[in-house]
């Protein structure tokens, strides 16, 4: 499954356990009609996927849906649910080629260039 939207939060790498256990939560904001801040949280090695991400960002997140039952000491049983995410990528860069860059300056910006000859060696392979 796959979720989109704007980056809310990142939240910092979090370590449990004495096995170093570590998660890493990040919330998505969608972009429709209302708007949901949807939390997913990258686990294990891919808790570093976020590092090369910021806020406002709008990214693609690959997600797992993942459910567990849990019975309490009073023998209630309990369910619980979360959002793993497994990879993320720039929308910006996907759906617009490449990133955006600003805008060149008019071609009358430049001074010609004096002392140009057509003859002149380069090292360009074309």
């Amino acid at each position: 499954m796959e979720i989109q939207g704007k980056i809310k939060l990142i939240d910092e790498t979090k370590t449990y356990g004495n096995n170093g256990f570590r998660k890493r939560e990040m919330v998505i904001t969608t972009e429709e009609q209302y708007p949901q801040h949807i939390m997913i949280e990258f686990i294990q090695d891919k808790c570093d996927l976020l590092n090369a991400y910021q806020v406002g960002q709008p990214v693609k997140v690959s997600i797992n849906l993942r459910g567990r039952e849990w019975v309490n000491p009073q023998g209630e049983t309990k369910y619980f649910n979360s959002i793993q995410g497994w990879r993320i990528e720039n929308l910006a860069v996907e759906n617009g080629g490449a990133p955006e860059m600003p805008p060149m300056p008019p071609e009358d910006a430049f001074e010609p260039a004096n002392n140009f000859n057509e003859d002149d060696h380069d090292d360009l392979p074309f």
